[in-house]
């Protein structure tokens, strides 16, 4: 099922692209443009959304951190 529901979007999204980019191509021609432009795009989001994910990591432990020294200096360095 995969595989004809990229079939179907990737024909739709090659033929968007082909009109979007002033091309007259024909169905098969499309259709593979449409395929491996799914399958690029999908990798390339799938990049983006890891590579994301680490930077609201690193903002994640950086906040951590910086509460933590917050801490530290509130109930610590009174003394």
């Amino acid at each position: 099922m995969p595989v004809v529901l990229l079939m179907v979007i990737g024909a739709g999204a090659g033929y968007l692209a082909t009109r979007l980019m002033g091309m007259r191509t024909d169905v098969p021609t499309t259709m593979f443009l449409g395929v491996m432009g799914a399958l690029v795009g999908a990798f390339g989001l799938r990049f983006l959304s890891t590579v994301s994910l680490w930077v609201v990591h690193l903002a994640a432990a950086v906040a951590g951190a910086l509460l933590l020294v917050w801490l530290w200096r509130v109930f610590y360095e009174r003394r």
